[in-house]
């Protein structure tokens, strides 16, 4: 079974549409998002609409769920006085022109998506949160400690777990002591990239009747990037009420 994982779109239209055109080109069997479909950019409906009418399985990330509160707060970790204000315009904005619809459906996502999957060696539960199991937005970076990672996969009763909302992708695979092997996945972002790329990211995931825990290497994952019109979402953003700081960070992947 092949399964696209995207996430983290925030309103970054053209980024969605080149994301999807490659997924479809590739033709999984079921794609999964991981939320944050909006903030940042000015088409919250357009991204959200697009979920909704291809119906992908989606859960709430701490954006989706402060607009779908209608709430002033993202839930989102800023470095700087000025970085907060920003955030604020972002939020406010993005909750001015949010329709009750699809402000509704944001509210109405799950926090988490679990999946299980029996091969011939082994049976894998697969888990897909936004932030982590414990909080919407934690952050798990990649310096993380695998004791670490590996106590919150197994509190969460699970063995592959899929993550996004620190915008930066990576995979750590942890021998658990027991011989078996878990997997910690962060998809990285369609449309908001961190991590010095500003290509967007999403995750392609083989499972079959060989894939298997036991083994180093056991599950495929691959990241896969992909390019877009950068430069409409950055002038979109430019011509908005939004601060031109956003579109500097679409162009650098910061």
């Amino acid at each position: 079974m092949k399964i696209a994982i995207i996430s983290d779109i925030h309103s970054n239209l053209p980024a969605l549409e080149s994301c999807l055109e490659d997924i479809d080109i590739k033709k999984p069997d079921v794609i999964y998002c991981l939320g944050d479909l909006v903030g940042y950019n000015i088409w919250a409906n357009e991204v959200t609409e697009i979920i909704r009418n291809r119906m992908i399985p989606t859960i709430k990330g701490n954006y989706d769920e402060g607009v779908g509160q209608n709430s002033d707060d993202c839930g989102c970790a800023y470095k700087t006085e000025i970085d907060k204000a920003n955030g604020v315009l972002s939020i406010s904005y993005t909750n001015e022109i949010i329709t009750p619809e699809n402000r509704q459906f944001l509210n109405s996502l799950p926090s988490h998506i679990r999946i299980e999957f029996q091969s011939k060696e082994s049976k894998m539960n697969i888990l897909l949160v936004h932030g982590s199991p414990r909080k919407i937005n934690e952050y798990l970076f990649e310096d993380r400690s695998d004791e670490n990672l590996l106590k919150i996969i197994n509190d969460a009763c699970t063995d592959i777990m899929f993550f996004g909302h620190t915008h930066k992708p990576y995979h750590k695979i942890i021998s658990d002591g027991q011989g078996n092997f878990k997997h910690a996945i962060n998809t990285g972002s369609v449309g908001k990239p961190k991590d010095g790329n500003p290509n967007g990211c999403y995750v392609m995931v083989d499972i079959d009747e060989n894939s298997s825990l036991k083994k180093f290497g056991g599950v495929k994952i691959e990241f896969i990037r992909f390019e877009y019109d950068l430069e409409k979402a950055a002038s979109a953003v430019e011509q908005s009420p939004l601060p031109d700081i956003f579109a500097k960070m679409l162009r650098e992947g910061t």
